[in-house]
C-alpha cells in the first residue's frame, strides 16, 4: 500500500475528484497537501471508512474488498434465520444470516466482526484478527 494521488484517491473510493479534494481540505478525509496535489495513504483513507486493509494479517483475505469493522449491536434468532444489527460508526448495517452460521460464529452482542459487502449480500466474519 502507497501513496495515492487524488484521481486514485478517486477511484478507488468510487468518488468524483473534485469531491475527494473537497473532503479533504474539510478534514472529512486524511489527506496531505503538497504543493498543489493532495495525496492520500490508502490504509489512512481504509481507517477513516472502517474499512479492514487487506494483506496486513488485520483483515481477512477475502475477494470482497468491503470489509467494515464494527460490533454486533443486536442480535435476534428465530427458526432457521438471525438478524444481526452491526454498528460501523455512527450507522448501523443489518444483516440475515442462517441461524447455522450465528451459532457456528457463536456471535453475541459487543462481538467485533466485520461486516463482508458483495453485491447485494452483506456477510458477517468472526476471528482472532478482531479486537
Amino acid at each position: 500500500m502507497g501513496l495515492l494521488s487524488a484521481s486514485q484517491a478517486a477511484s478507488y473510493l468510487h468518488l468524483n475528484v473534485k469531491r475527494v479534494q473537497a473532503l479533504a481540505r474539510e478534514g472529512k478525509l486524511p489527506g496531505r497537501r503538497v504543493g498543489r496535489k493532495w495525496l492520500f495513504d490508502e490504509r489512512d483513507l481504509d481507517t477513516a471508512l472502517g474499512r479492514a486493509p487487506l494483506g496486513d494479517g488485520g483483515g481477512l483475505d477475502l475477494s470482497a474488498r468491503n470489509q467494515l469493522r464494527g460490533r454486533v449491536a443486536g442480535l435476534r434468532v428465530d427458526g432457521l434465520m438471525a438478524e444481526a444489527r452491526i454498528a460501523i460508526g455512527d450507522q448501523e448495517l443489518i444483516s440475515v444470516i442462517t441461524r447455522a452460521s450465528a451459532e457456528r460464529l457463536r456471535l453475541a452482542v459487543g462481538d467485533p466482526v466485520f461486516a463482508v459487502v458483495k453485491s447485494t449480500e452483506v456477510m458477517i466474519a468472526k476471528g482472532s484478527a478482531i479486537t
